[in-house]
């Protein structure tokens, strides 16, 4: 995976500088440093204010881990594009790994997200009770870990570094690239194609009639969705087009160069969206604010005040008496 996660063309694509490398390392930096604070923000929020055993926030923590993982791995690609591969062979498949992981995951967990929502809202009066959905979610979660992983090993022992024109890279040396990018795109457009279908059947349901609490519910969960398949949908179609398409000439090289790097830099800053989006919840905007302020640890303070100064009082009244 790592002939496109670097950012890498073949060899002619070389003679046509496009000078867009040098634009998304700094990038790439940016999207680390917001990905970073927003999704620890999301995870403490979640921590300390909500209740773990919710099956939406059962989702919401594993992809916030999902989105930390793919944001580790954006500093070694962005040294990489502002300079070359230092890191060796090793660390080539082990962020290769990461970059998959990462995106596997989130596409898999929305997908059970979403499910979970259809199944929710529309098969409302399905018999199957909480405690068997919980388990169905986290059976999901473990199963998204699973499959990613077992993909992403199978691209990361197909990349290695690579020597060209006095520098190393992180590459993708396979013949089958076809075949690698059709499992990528299978992984991307038919999750797409079951969450289309899910979202139709629950707008249809709530525009029917229900209550306002859960409408916004799946108001923010759509925007979600949305804003990953906005994000990754135009990098997959790029993909495809690099694979299929070999334009001829310097300047139809550059353009298509120039619009892989954008719809890649659109791709990646996804993973600082999702925590933006969750705040669009009225109740994890106020959890926010309460731990900005450090009103827990406040009202820890003023409760073991208080216990303290009942505690002297009681001690002093002991002394009168």
């Amino acid at each position: 995976m790592a002939n496109f996660t670097s950012g890498l063309s073949n060899d002619a694509a070389y003679a046509c500088d496009t000078n867009v490398p040098t634009i998304t390392g700094p990038l790439y930096i940016l999207i680390f440093i917001l990905s970073i604070t927003c999704n620890s923000l999301l995870l403490c929020v979640v921590f300390i204010y909500e209740n773990l055993k919710n099956i939406t926030n059962i989702f919401i923590l594993n992809l916030a881990c999902s989105d930390l993982i793919f944001t580790i791995t954006l500093p070694f690609w962005a040294v990489d594009h502002l300079h070359h591969w230092v890191f060796g062979d090793f660390v080539c498949k082990v962020i290769t790994a990461g970059f998959d992981v990462g995106l596997y995951s989130s596409v898999i967990l929305l997908t059970a997200m979403t499910v979970d929502r259809f199944i929710t809202v529309v098969l409302h009066n399905w018999p199957i009770s909480h405690a068997r959905m919980k388990r169905c979610a986290i059976g999901a979660c473990i199963a998204a870990w699973v499959i990613s992983i077992s993909a992403s090993l199978s691209d990361a022992m197909k990349v290695k570094v690579v020597y060209w024109v006095g520098k190393n890279y992180c590459y993708d040396e396979s013949e089958d690239k076809l075949g690698h990018y059709l499992q990528v795109s299978l992984l991307f457009f038919l999750p797409f194609a079951i969450i289309i279908f899910c979202y139709s059947a629950i707008l249809k349901t709530v525009l029917q009639g229900l209550n306002r609490k859960k409408f916004r519910t799946v108001a923010v969960l759509l925007c979600i969705v949305a804003a990953f398949f906005i994000c990754w949908g135009p990098y997959h179609i790029m993909l495809l087009i690099k694979s299929l398409y070999e334009p001829k000439g310097c300047k139809p090289k550059q353009r298509l160069e120039v619009a892989y790097h954008i719809c890649e830099m659109l791709a990646y800053s996804h993973c600082c969206m999702n925590p933006l989006l969750y705040m669009l919840s009225q109740k994890l905007r106020k959890h926010l604010l309460n731990l900005l302020r450090c009103e827990n640890v406040c009202r820890k303070k003023r409760e073991r005040s208080t216990s303290l100064n009942t505690s002297q009082q009681f001690t002093l009244q002991s002394s009168a008496v």
